[in-house]
Protein backbone atom coordinates (compact mmCIF):
# COMPACT_ATOMS: atom_id res chain seq x y z
CA UNK A 1 0.00 0.00 0.00
CA UNK A 2 2.93 2.15 0.73
CA UNK A 3 4.56 1.67 -2.26
CA UNK A 4 1.31 2.46 -4.45
CA UNK A 5 0.81 5.85 -2.59
CA UNK A 6 4.41 6.90 -2.91
CA UNK A 7 3.72 6.55 -6.86
CA UNK A 8 0.91 8.61 -6.50
CA UNK A 9 2.29 11.54 -4.63
CA UNK A 10 5.04 11.18 -7.30
CA UNK A 11 2.78 11.44 -9.62
CA UNK A 12 0.79 14.44 -7.98
CA UNK A 13 4.02 16.15 -7.69
CA UNK A 14 5.14 16.00 -11.00
CA UNK A 15 2.09 17.27 -12.25
CA UNK A 16 2.19 20.24 -10.04
CA UNK A 17 5.44 21.17 -11.72
CA UNK A 18 4.65 20.38 -15.27
CA UNK A 19 0.94 21.06 -15.70
CA UNK A 20 0.23 24.51 -14.99
CA UNK A 21 1.10 28.10 -16.37
CA UNK A 22 4.66 29.97 -16.55
CA UNK A 23 2.95 32.35 -14.59
CA UNK A 24 1.65 29.46 -12.08
CA UNK A 25 4.86 27.97 -11.77
CA UNK A 26 6.86 31.25 -10.90
CA UNK A 27 4.29 31.36 -7.70
CA UNK A 28 4.40 28.10 -6.92
CA UNK A 29 5.06 27.00 -3.31
CA UNK A 30 7.68 24.04 -2.62
CA UNK A 31 9.58 22.95 0.49
CA UNK A 32 13.26 23.42 -0.18
CA UNK A 33 15.31 19.79 0.06
CA UNK A 34 17.26 20.81 2.88
CA UNK A 35 13.89 21.29 5.30
CA UNK A 36 12.87 17.75 4.14
CA UNK A 37 15.98 15.88 5.02
CA UNK A 38 15.52 17.81 8.72
CA UNK A 39 12.01 17.22 8.91
CA UNK A 40 12.97 13.15 8.65
CA UNK A 41 15.05 13.21 11.12
CA UNK A 42 12.37 15.08 13.54
CA UNK A 43 10.02 12.37 12.59
CA UNK A 44 12.49 9.65 13.92
CA UNK A 45 13.03 11.92 16.98
CA UNK A 46 9.19 12.44 17.53
CA UNK A 47 8.39 8.92 17.73
CA UNK A 48 11.22 7.96 20.33
CA UNK A 49 9.65 10.79 22.64
CA UNK A 50 7.82 10.48 25.44
CA UNK A 51 6.98 14.20 26.30
CA UNK A 52 3.62 14.79 24.92
CA UNK A 53 2.37 11.85 27.28
CA UNK A 54 4.57 13.19 29.99
CA UNK A 55 2.71 16.47 29.32
CA UNK A 56 -0.94 15.36 28.77
CA UNK A 57 -0.24 13.41 32.18
CA UNK A 58 1.16 16.63 34.37
CA UNK A 59 -2.63 18.27 33.00
CA UNK A 60 -5.19 15.68 33.45
CA UNK A 61 -3.43 14.94 37.10
CA UNK A 62 -2.44 18.33 38.45
CA UNK A 63 -5.42 20.32 37.08
CA UNK A 64 -8.37 17.37 35.87
CA UNK A 65 -11.63 17.90 34.46
CA UNK A 66 -11.35 21.69 33.69
CA UNK A 67 -14.97 22.94 32.65
CA UNK A 68 -15.20 25.96 31.38
CA UNK A 69 -15.71 28.93 34.00
CA UNK A 70 -15.09 26.65 36.57
CA UNK A 71 -12.11 27.19 39.48
CA UNK A 72 -9.94 24.49 37.57
CA UNK A 73 -10.54 26.61 34.51
CA UNK A 74 -8.01 28.98 36.11
CA UNK A 75 -6.00 26.73 37.18
CA UNK A 76 -5.50 25.42 33.76
CA UNK A 77 -4.83 28.53 32.36
CA UNK A 78 -2.00 28.88 35.07
CA UNK A 79 -0.51 25.51 34.13
CA UNK A 80 -0.30 26.07 30.35
CA UNK A 81 1.19 29.47 31.15
CA UNK A 82 4.06 27.58 33.40
CA UNK A 83 4.55 24.66 30.48
CA UNK A 84 4.76 26.71 27.53
CA UNK A 85 7.38 28.34 29.87
CA UNK A 86 9.01 25.05 31.03
CA UNK A 87 8.96 24.05 27.58
CA UNK A 88 11.35 27.08 26.91
CA UNK A 89 8.96 28.64 24.03
CA UNK A 90 10.58 31.90 23.18
CA UNK A 91 7.39 33.79 23.81
CA UNK A 92 3.82 32.89 25.93
CA UNK A 93 1.03 34.89 26.80
CA UNK A 94 -2.67 35.11 26.85
CA UNK A 95 -5.68 36.86 25.70
CA UNK A 96 -8.79 36.81 27.17
CA UNK A 97 -12.30 34.65 26.21
CA UNK A 98 -15.21 35.78 28.05
CA UNK A 99 -18.31 33.49 27.70
CA UNK A 100 -21.47 33.11 29.74
CA UNK A 101 -20.55 30.54 32.82
CA UNK A 102 -22.79 27.12 32.97
CA UNK A 103 -22.72 24.98 36.17
CA UNK A 104 -23.50 21.64 37.30
CA UNK A 105 -23.91 20.76 40.85
CA UNK A 106 -26.09 17.70 41.33
CA UNK A 107 -28.34 15.51 39.16
CA UNK A 108 -30.27 12.08 39.50
CA UNK A 109 -33.28 10.33 38.00
CA UNK A 110 -35.05 6.99 38.63
CA UNK A 111 -38.28 5.33 37.47
CA UNK A 112 -41.21 5.33 40.41
CA UNK A 113 -44.02 2.89 40.40
CA UNK A 114 -43.90 -0.67 40.16
CA UNK A 115 -41.17 -1.27 38.16
CA UNK A 116 -38.87 1.84 40.69
CA UNK A 117 -35.36 1.90 40.04
CA UNK A 118 -32.61 4.49 39.39
CA UNK A 119 -31.15 5.63 36.05
CA UNK A 120 -27.93 6.81 34.93
CA UNK A 121 -28.07 10.52 33.19
CA UNK A 122 -25.91 13.48 33.05
CA UNK A 123 -27.23 17.04 32.48
CA UNK A 124 -26.79 18.60 28.71
CA UNK A 125 -24.91 21.26 29.03
CA UNK A 126 -26.84 25.08 29.37
CA UNK A 127 -29.68 23.09 30.74
CA UNK A 128 -31.52 24.65 33.38
CA UNK A 129 -32.42 23.15 36.69
CA UNK A 130 -35.32 21.02 37.56
CA UNK A 131 -37.35 18.30 39.04
CA UNK A 132 -39.92 16.80 36.51
CA UNK A 133 -41.44 13.58 37.72
CA UNK A 134 -44.34 12.18 34.30
CA UNK A 135 -44.83 9.54 31.83
CA UNK A 136 -41.94 9.06 29.28
CA UNK A 137 -42.90 9.19 25.43
CA UNK A 138 -40.26 7.42 23.57
CA UNK A 139 -38.99 9.15 19.44
CA UNK A 140 -36.89 6.45 17.32
CA UNK A 141 -34.80 9.40 16.20
CA UNK A 142 -34.77 13.24 16.37
CA UNK A 143 -37.19 13.60 12.81
CA UNK A 144 -39.90 11.73 14.53
CA UNK A 145 -40.04 14.22 17.88
CA UNK A 146 -39.54 17.02 15.17
CA UNK A 147 -42.74 16.09 13.74
CA UNK A 148 -45.05 15.74 17.66
CA UNK A 149 -47.74 17.80 16.71
CA UNK A 150 -48.08 20.93 19.17
CA UNK A 151 -49.28 20.31 22.85
CA UNK A 152 -48.95 16.28 22.14
CA UNK A 153 -46.37 16.04 24.73
CA UNK A 154 -47.72 17.66 27.81
CA UNK A 155 -47.36 16.88 31.03
CA UNK A 156 -44.66 14.29 30.03
CA UNK A 157 -41.10 13.92 29.39
CA UNK A 158 -39.71 12.89 25.94
CA UNK A 159 -37.03 10.60 25.39
CA UNK A 160 -35.58 10.17 22.14
CA UNK A 161 -33.84 6.38 21.92
CA UNK A 162 -31.31 7.05 18.16
CA UNK A 163 -28.29 4.83 18.57
CA UNK A 164 -25.22 6.52 17.20
CA UNK A 165 -23.19 4.40 14.72
CA UNK A 166 -19.41 3.51 15.20
CA UNK A 167 -16.98 5.23 12.05
CA UNK A 168 -13.48 5.80 11.95
CA UNK A 169 -14.06 9.33 10.87
CA UNK A 170 -16.73 10.30 13.47
CA UNK A 171 -19.43 10.03 10.88
CA UNK A 172 -22.12 8.74 13.25
CA UNK A 173 -21.86 11.81 15.52
CA UNK A 174 -23.15 14.38 13.18
CA UNK A 175 -26.73 12.64 14.15
CA UNK A 176 -26.28 12.09 17.45
CA UNK A 177 -25.38 15.61 18.25
CA UNK A 178 -28.39 17.27 16.25
CA UNK A 179 -30.66 14.68 18.49
CA UNK A 180 -28.41 16.39 21.65
CA UNK A 181 -28.76 20.27 20.17
CA UNK A 182 -32.29 20.05 18.58
CA UNK A 183 -33.78 18.14 20.66
CA UNK A 184 -34.67 19.99 23.53
CA UNK A 185 -36.16 22.94 21.76
CA UNK A 186 -38.65 19.85 19.85
CA UNK A 187 -39.67 18.55 22.96
CA UNK A 188 -40.51 21.89 24.08
CA UNK A 189 -42.91 22.90 20.80
CA UNK A 190 -44.43 19.41 21.43
CA UNK A 191 -45.63 20.77 25.11
CA UNK A 192 -42.69 18.23 27.09
CA UNK A 193 -41.86 18.92 30.29
CA UNK A 194 -38.19 17.83 30.09
CA UNK A 195 -36.53 15.92 27.72
CA UNK A 196 -34.41 12.60 27.61
CA UNK A 197 -31.85 11.30 25.04
CA UNK A 198 -29.89 8.18 24.54
CA UNK A 199 -26.22 9.43 24.47
CA UNK A 200 -24.24 10.47 21.75
CA UNK A 201 -21.92 7.80 22.22
CA UNK A 202 -20.66 4.09 20.45
CA UNK A 203 -20.01 2.04 23.87
CA UNK A 204 -22.23 -0.10 25.82
CA UNK A 205 -21.07 1.32 29.70
CA UNK A 206 -23.21 2.86 32.44
CA UNK A 207 -21.42 6.49 31.86
CA UNK A 208 -23.63 8.97 30.17
CA UNK A 209 -22.03 11.57 27.57
CA UNK A 210 -22.81 15.11 28.13
CA UNK A 211 -22.22 18.14 25.74
CA UNK A 212 -23.82 21.59 24.87
CA UNK A 213 -27.41 21.87 24.17
CA UNK A 214 -29.29 24.95 23.17
CA UNK A 215 -32.49 26.10 23.09
CA UNK A 216 -34.31 28.19 19.98
CA UNK A 217 -35.09 31.65 20.70
CA UNK A 218 -38.77 32.42 22.44
CA UNK A 219 -38.58 29.43 23.96
CA UNK A 220 -38.69 28.52 28.25
CA UNK A 221 -36.04 25.82 28.65
CA UNK A 222 -36.79 22.57 30.23
CA UNK A 223 -34.62 19.74 31.93
CA UNK A 224 -32.71 18.32 29.34
CA UNK A 225 -30.53 15.04 30.23
CA UNK A 226 -28.99 12.11 28.20
CA UNK A 227 -29.19 8.32 29.49
CA UNK A 228 -26.03 6.10 29.26
CA UNK A 229 -26.26 3.81 26.69
CA UNK A 230 -27.47 0.84 29.33
CA UNK A 231 -29.93 2.87 30.76
CA UNK A 232 -31.67 4.00 27.22
CA UNK A 233 -32.16 0.37 26.39
CA UNK A 234 -33.67 -0.50 30.05
CA UNK A 235 -35.92 2.26 29.64
CA UNK A 236 -36.96 1.24 26.15
CA UNK A 237 -37.28 -1.99 27.49
CA UNK A 238 -39.46 -0.80 30.31
CA UNK A 239 -41.69 1.06 27.89
CA UNK A 240 -42.17 -1.74 25.67
CA UNK A 241 -44.06 -3.17 28.82
CA UNK A 242 -46.06 -0.16 29.60
CA UNK A 243 -46.56 3.52 30.52
CA UNK A 244 -43.61 4.28 32.59
CA UNK A 245 -43.08 7.41 34.75
CA UNK A 246 -39.51 8.87 35.81
CA UNK A 247 -38.30 11.24 38.02
CA UNK A 248 -35.83 13.54 36.83
CA UNK A 249 -33.90 16.10 39.37
CA UNK A 250 -31.62 18.41 37.73
CA UNK A 251 -30.06 21.27 39.70
CA UNK A 252 -27.67 23.07 36.80
CA UNK A 253 -28.06 26.33 34.97
CA UNK A 254 -26.09 29.35 34.17
CA UNK A 255 -24.50 31.58 36.29
CA UNK A 256 -23.55 34.82 34.91
CA UNK A 257 -20.23 34.93 32.43
CA UNK A 258 -16.57 34.46 32.71
CA UNK A 259 -13.16 35.37 31.75
CA UNK A 260 -10.50 32.56 30.55
CA UNK A 261 -7.84 32.70 28.68
CA UNK A 262 -6.27 31.80 25.09
CA UNK A 263 -3.03 30.79 26.22
CA UNK A 264 -0.37 31.12 23.04
CA UNK A 265 3.20 29.97 23.39
CA UNK A 266 5.90 30.80 20.30
CA UNK A 267 8.82 29.08 18.42
CA UNK A 268 9.89 32.06 16.71
CA UNK A 269 10.96 31.89 12.88
CA UNK A 270 14.25 32.47 11.59
CA UNK A 271 13.83 34.55 8.72
CA UNK A 272 9.67 35.25 8.66
CA UNK A 273 8.83 35.47 12.38
CA UNK A 274 5.72 37.24 11.25
CA UNK A 275 4.16 34.70 9.77
CA UNK A 276 2.90 31.80 11.60
CA UNK A 277 1.84 28.09 11.36
CA UNK A 278 -0.95 27.63 13.66
CA UNK A 279 -1.53 24.58 16.00
CA UNK A 280 -2.69 23.89 19.00
CA UNK A 281 -6.12 22.12 20.86
CA UNK A 282 -8.37 23.14 23.75
CA UNK A 283 -7.54 23.05 26.95
CA UNK A 284 -11.12 23.14 28.68
CA UNK A 285 -12.94 19.94 29.50
CA UNK A 286 -15.94 18.75 30.38
CA UNK A 287 -16.55 17.93 34.10
CA UNK A 288 -16.80 14.20 33.96
CA UNK A 289 -13.98 13.14 33.63
CA UNK A 290 -10.32 14.41 33.23
CA UNK A 291 -10.18 15.59 29.70
CA UNK A 292 -7.21 13.35 28.61
CA UNK A 293 -8.33 12.23 24.78
CA UNK A 294 -11.05 15.70 24.68
CA UNK A 295 -8.58 17.11 24.47
CA UNK A 296 -5.25 17.16 27.38
CA UNK A 297 -3.91 14.91 24.71
CA UNK A 298 -4.19 17.46 21.13
CA UNK A 299 -2.81 20.32 24.10
CA UNK A 300 0.10 17.92 25.17
CA UNK A 301 1.15 16.74 21.77
CA UNK A 302 1.10 20.44 19.84
CA UNK A 303 2.74 21.56 22.74
CA UNK A 304 5.46 19.26 22.25
CA UNK A 305 5.75 19.17 18.41
CA UNK A 306 6.44 22.94 19.47
CA UNK A 307 9.25 22.18 21.65
CA UNK A 308 10.93 19.55 19.33
CA UNK A 309 10.68 22.11 16.68
CA UNK A 310 11.92 24.59 19.00
CA UNK A 311 15.55 22.94 19.45
CA UNK A 312 16.18 21.96 16.21
CA UNK A 313 19.69 23.90 15.15
CA UNK A 314 18.09 25.75 12.30
CA UNK A 315 14.70 26.83 12.90
CA UNK A 316 12.40 26.94 10.43
CA UNK A 317 11.95 30.15 8.38
CA UNK A 318 8.34 31.12 9.62
CA UNK A 319 6.91 30.99 13.27
CA UNK A 320 5.48 27.92 14.97
CA UNK A 321 2.34 29.32 16.87
CA UNK A 322 1.06 27.08 19.61
CA UNK A 323 -2.71 27.43 21.10
CA UNK A 324 -4.26 25.91 24.00
CA UNK A 325 -7.53 27.50 23.30
CA UNK A 326 -10.21 28.51 25.51
CA UNK A 327 -13.95 27.36 26.06
CA UNK A 328 -14.27 25.03 23.11
CA UNK A 329 -16.64 22.72 24.31
CA UNK A 330 -19.58 25.36 24.97
CA UNK A 331 -19.29 27.36 21.53
CA UNK A 332 -15.77 27.03 20.23
CA UNK A 333 -15.46 30.55 22.54
CA UNK A 334 -11.50 30.51 22.71
CA UNK A 335 -11.77 30.03 19.09
CA UNK A 336 -14.04 32.80 18.03
CA UNK A 337 -11.94 34.95 20.12
CA UNK A 338 -9.00 34.21 18.13
CA UNK A 339 -10.33 34.74 15.00
CA UNK A 340 -11.69 37.89 15.42
CA UNK A 341 -8.35 39.27 17.11
CA UNK A 342 -6.45 38.21 14.34
CA UNK A 343 -8.74 38.91 11.59
CA UNK A 344 -6.84 41.64 10.10
CA UNK A 345 -3.50 39.03 10.23
CA UNK A 346 -5.32 36.05 7.95
CA UNK A 347 -2.60 36.21 5.27
CA UNK A 348 0.05 36.17 7.77
CA UNK A 349 -1.51 32.65 8.58
CA UNK A 350 0.90 30.29 6.84
CA UNK A 351 -1.47 26.98 7.44
CA UNK A 352 -3.30 25.75 10.84
CA UNK A 353 -4.22 22.69 11.90
CA UNK A 354 -5.85 21.47 15.26
CA UNK A 355 -5.68 18.35 17.24
CA UNK A 356 -9.17 17.62 18.71
CA UNK A 357 -10.06 13.96 18.18
CA UNK A 358 -8.67 12.32 20.48
CA UNK A 359 -5.34 9.97 20.63
CA UNK A 360 -5.60 8.04 18.18
CA UNK A 361 -3.44 7.48 15.43
CA UNK A 362 -3.45 9.44 12.42
CA UNK A 363 -4.20 8.18 9.27
CA UNK A 364 -4.59 10.89 6.43
CA UNK A 365 -3.55 14.72 5.57
CA UNK A 366 -5.61 17.14 3.66
CA UNK A 367 -5.23 20.08 3.27
CA UNK A 368 -7.30 23.52 1.52
CA UNK A 369 -4.08 24.50 -0.42
CA UNK A 370 -5.06 25.97 -3.93
CA UNK A 371 -3.56 24.39 -7.15
CA UNK A 372 -0.32 26.34 -6.98
CA UNK A 373 0.39 25.15 -3.15
CA UNK A 374 -0.04 21.40 -4.30
CA UNK A 375 3.46 20.45 -4.79
CA UNK A 376 4.17 21.33 -1.26
CA UNK A 377 1.34 19.54 -0.24
CA UNK A 378 2.34 16.56 -1.74
CA UNK A 379 5.96 16.96 -0.38
CA UNK A 380 4.15 17.34 3.19
CA UNK A 381 2.34 14.55 2.82
CA UNK A 382 5.26 12.32 1.55
CA UNK A 383 7.12 13.13 4.50
CA UNK A 384 4.18 11.59 6.64
CA UNK A 385 3.81 8.55 4.85
CA UNK A 386 6.61 6.75 6.95
CA UNK A 387 4.37 7.26 9.51
CA UNK A 388 1.74 5.34 7.93
CA UNK A 389 -0.84 8.47 7.07
CA UNK A 390 -2.36 8.83 3.94
CA UNK A 391 -2.46 11.75 1.46
CA UNK A 392 -6.35 12.42 1.10
CA UNK A 393 -6.39 15.59 -0.66
CA UNK A 394 -10.08 17.14 -1.10
CA UNK A 395 -11.44 15.50 1.68
CA UNK A 396 -12.35 16.91 5.58
CA UNK A 397 -11.86 20.09 6.85
CA UNK A 398 -10.41 22.55 9.52
CA UNK A 399 -10.64 21.83 13.47
CA UNK A 400 -13.34 23.01 15.52
CA UNK A 401 -11.21 25.87 17.12
CA UNK A 402 -9.32 26.82 13.59
CA UNK A 403 -12.76 26.82 11.99
CA UNK A 404 -13.64 30.60 12.70
CA UNK A 405 -10.23 31.98 11.04
CA UNK A 406 -10.69 29.34 8.51
CA UNK A 407 -13.83 31.10 7.49
CA UNK A 408 -11.89 34.20 7.45
CA UNK A 409 -9.40 32.61 4.82
CA UNK A 410 -6.85 30.86 6.69
CA UNK A 411 -5.64 28.23 5.08
CA UNK A 412 -6.25 24.61 6.73
CA UNK A 413 -4.44 21.19 6.99
CA UNK A 414 -6.51 17.81 8.72
CA UNK A 415 -4.57 15.45 10.47
CA UNK A 416 -7.61 12.51 10.21
CA UNK A 417 -7.11 10.66 13.46
CA UNK A 418 -8.60 7.73 14.07
CA UNK A 419 -11.55 7.55 16.18
CA UNK A 420 -12.87 4.51 16.20
CA UNK A 421 -13.26 4.14 19.62
CA UNK A 422 -13.12 7.92 20.38
CA UNK A 423 -16.64 8.51 21.17
CA UNK A 424 -16.20 5.19 23.83
CA UNK A 425 -14.76 7.90 26.15
CA UNK A 426 -16.04 10.65 24.99
CA UNK A 427 -17.45 13.49 27.23
CA UNK A 428 -17.99 10.58 30.02
CA UNK A 429 -16.27 9.83 33.20
CA UNK A 430 -14.34 6.99 31.52
CA UNK A 431 -12.21 10.56 29.54
CA UNK A 432 -8.99 9.75 31.94
CA UNK A 433 -5.45 9.89 31.41
CA UNK A 434 -5.12 5.93 31.02
CA UNK A 435 -6.92 5.49 28.29
CA UNK A 436 -4.01 6.92 26.14
CA UNK A 437 -1.80 4.84 23.87
CA UNK A 438 1.22 6.05 24.26
CA UNK A 439 2.96 5.03 20.90
CA UNK A 440 0.09 6.32 18.92
CA UNK A 441 0.49 9.59 20.54
CA UNK A 442 3.84 10.02 20.16
CA UNK A 443 3.22 8.94 16.15
CA UNK A 444 0.69 12.00 16.16
CA UNK A 445 3.85 14.07 17.97
CA UNK A 446 5.69 13.21 15.12
CA UNK A 447 2.85 13.85 12.49
CA UNK A 448 2.35 17.55 13.85
CA UNK A 449 6.26 18.48 14.29
CA UNK A 450 6.71 17.16 10.73
CA UNK A 451 3.78 19.11 9.31
CA UNK A 452 4.45 22.18 11.14
CA UNK A 453 8.00 22.27 10.37
CA UNK A 454 7.79 22.17 6.36
CA UNK A 455 4.55 24.48 6.22
CA UNK A 456 7.02 26.71 8.12
CA UNK A 457 9.65 25.84 5.73
CA UNK A 458 8.02 26.33 2.48
CA UNK A 459 9.14 28.47 0.00
CA UNK A 460 5.63 30.34 -0.93
CA UNK A 461 2.34 30.04 0.81
CA UNK A 462 -0.34 27.52 1.42
CA UNK A 463 -3.31 30.32 0.10
CA UNK A 464 -4.50 32.27 3.14
CA UNK A 465 -5.85 35.26 2.08
CA UNK A 466 -9.13 37.47 3.96
CA UNK A 467 -12.22 36.61 2.86
CA UNK A 468 -14.00 38.90 0.57
CA UNK A 469 -18.08 37.62 2.12
CA UNK A 470 -16.58 36.02 5.81
CA UNK A 471 -19.14 33.65 6.85
CA UNK A 472 -20.74 34.06 9.98
CA UNK A 473 -19.68 31.19 12.36
CA UNK A 474 -22.36 29.34 14.21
Amino acid sequence: MRATLSVAIATLLSVAVLGGSVDAAQRETRIPDQAIATAAQLRETALASDLAYRITESLTTEVGPRLAGSEADARAVAWAVAKFKELGFDKVWTEPVTFPKWERRSESARVVGANAQPLHLTALGGSPAGTVEAEVVRFADLAALEAAAPGSLTGKIAFIDYRMERARDGAGYGPGSRVRSRGPSAAIRAGASAFLMRSAGTDSHRNPHTGITRFDEGLTPIPSAALSVPDADQLTRLLSRGPTKVRVSLDCGWDGTYTSQNVIGEIRGSRKPNEVVVIGGHLDSWDLGTGAIDDGAGVGLTMAAGKLIGQLKQRPARTIRVVAFANEEQGLHGGKAYAAKYAGEVAKHQLAAESDFGAGRIYAYSSSAPDYAKTADAQIAQALAPLGIEYAPGEGGPGPDIGPIAQKGAAWARLAQDGTDYFDLHHTPDDTFDKIDPQALAQNVAAYAVFAYLAASAEGDFGSRPSATPTKTE
